[in-house]
């Protein structure tokens, strides 16, 4: 079957042996298990050929994008991977109709840069941008920084390609935004972490490129004022904060030790630290201002010369250059090179709504206190949307502590009304949390669904519905 295969695919369209081991290594390095080989499909009908052999071969096929993940959901030995890799063109831009039709494979920086060459943006930034891939970010739901303003991957798509587990393609490349006729098979699609199909193509929406941008690291207290601080920004701008991030103290210390050569924003490190956004395509937000600034960054000044003024802002640092801003955006997003200073690292990725992200970071505290006094705790957290990244260095060895630690946030999550999976999605990692926690008559039409499109259970087995 496989010689089969090499001569479909032509010249490293079929990797065995030494050539498929680092394909089973995790984005951290972390053995998952060597593929039986890995498939690198040029077309949609070359990844039609390889499914329609597997299923009826009953061979499990699990699909990669970049294999940036952190939930084990490609974790394939015993398994072909399906490497969409080789499929990564941008086909077109429209910038009238403001869309990308785009390979599954497409790179998302490269996405990035063919919309920017047209004036506009795709806007899902995260930072593994340089090496994720749209139909793994498709595939995950992925979230990132702008979720605030623009929503998930989910909400930048308008229609797929999907190779279904039988090889059968389902042609829902619609470019519409209002469409009716029958069940929403591309939202299946999506988040589905390719247990149903294989997404070989998308339709992506583009927007206005921003014209001014207004960006700043605020020192402060408590989420509670930063939260306050966020909705003063929402009624001021219309609508116009693209990102909110939260960092503890902690992890501003951690990252003068990772960066040392990084220029700390504030003199001293403050209990609760946001990288704020504002974005707008509006010429007048990006006429000079009478202090010199953009119209834009003078309306993020006033309101934060308002809360230093009240006593909810002690520090706030405004970049005045676009090295600056890209200083700025660096610290945050060098969290997952951060975490690997130490070992082990005890995560999850949780959301709850926004108004309880201060009570979920106060149970936070409470339960290190009384499982692990000496743990450092350097989640961060996209707070505009309420999720956190759970992150902390065990001061104990112990692996059932690390795990009495992890179902006690989940637990304290839940409890407020969150979610145990906010962006990452479910993988192996979460199974048991989905039996834990997930509605069992949710469950079952889960599983009926997976049954109905993959009765042999071929595509990416083992992950997302618990056994």
């Amino acid at each position: 079957m496989l010689d089969a295969l090499r001569d479909m695919l032509g010249p490293g369209g079929v990797l065995e042996g030494a050539g498929a081991a680092p394909y089973g290594l995790d984005w951290a390095g972390v053995d998952q298990g060597t593929p039986l080989a890995v498939l690198r499909p040029r077309s949609t009908e070359q990844v039609s050929a390889i499914l329609r052999a597997a299923n009826e071969a009953g061979i499990p096929v699990v699909p990669m994008g970049g294999n940036t993940g952190l939930t084990q959901a490609t974790a394939a030995q015993g398994a072909w991977v399906l490497s969409l890799e080789r499929m990564n063109k941008v086909l077109e831009v429209n910038a009238q109709g403001r869309i990308a039709i785009v390979e599954a494979g497409a790179i998302l920086s490269t996405i990035h840069d063919a919309a920017e060459a047209k004036g506009l943006i795709f806007p899902l930034f995260f930072g593994a941008r340089g090496s994720a891939r749209i139909g793994g970010a498709l595939s995950t739901n992925a979230g990132g920084s702008n979720v605030l303003r623009y929503g998930n991957t989910r909400d930048l798509c308008l229609g797929l390609e999907v190779v279904l587990p039988s090889g059968e393609v389902a042609n829902l490349m619609s470019a519409l935004h209002k469409d009716n006729s029958g069940y929403n098979l591309k939202h299946l699609m999506i988040g589905a972490e390719g247990t149903l199909g294989v997404i070989t193509k998308a339709v992506l929406k583009l927007f206005p490129r921003p014209l001014s941008y207004a960006t700043a690291m605020v020192g402060m207290d408590n989420v509670e004022d930063a939260l306050v601080l966020l909705r003063a920004l929402q009624e001021a701008t219309g609508g116009a904060v693209e990102a909110f991030e939260y960092m503890p103290a902690a992890y501003m210390e951690a990252h003068a030790r990772f960066a040392p050569d990084a220029r700390p924003p504030f003199e001293r490190v403050y209990p609760v630290n946001i990288l704020v956004e504002l974005g707008s395509a509006a010429p007048r937000d990006a006429a000079p201002g009478a202090e010199g600034g953009t119209a834009l960054t003078e309306v993020l000044e006033g309101i934060l010369a308002d809360f230093l003024g009240a006593g909810r802002v002690h520090d706030a640092l405004i970049a005045q250059t676009e090295s600056q801003r890209t200083e700025l955006w660096r610290r945050r997003e060098d969290l997952s090179d951060l975490s690997l200073m130490r070992s082990p690292v005890v995560h999850n990725d949780v959301a709850v709504p926004l108004h309880q992200m201060g009570a979920l970071l106060a149970r936070i505290r409470a339960l290190l206190a009384e499982h692990d006094a000496d743990a450092v705790d350097f989640s961060v957290a996209h707070l505009g949307d309420g999720n956190l990244h759970f992150a902390i260095w065990p001061g104990s060895d112990h692996a059932k502590i690390h795990q009495t630690i992890y179902r006690a946030v989940e637990e304290a999550v839940i409890a407020l009304g969150g979610s145990f999976s906010a962006e990452h999605g479910i993988g192996k990692e979460k199974r048991g949390s989905m039996a834990r926690y997930k509605d069992p008559a949710a469950l079952a039409a889960m599983r009926a669904i997976k049954s109905a499109l993959d009765p042999k259970e071929i595509l990416n087995p083992g992950k997302v519905l618990p056994d």
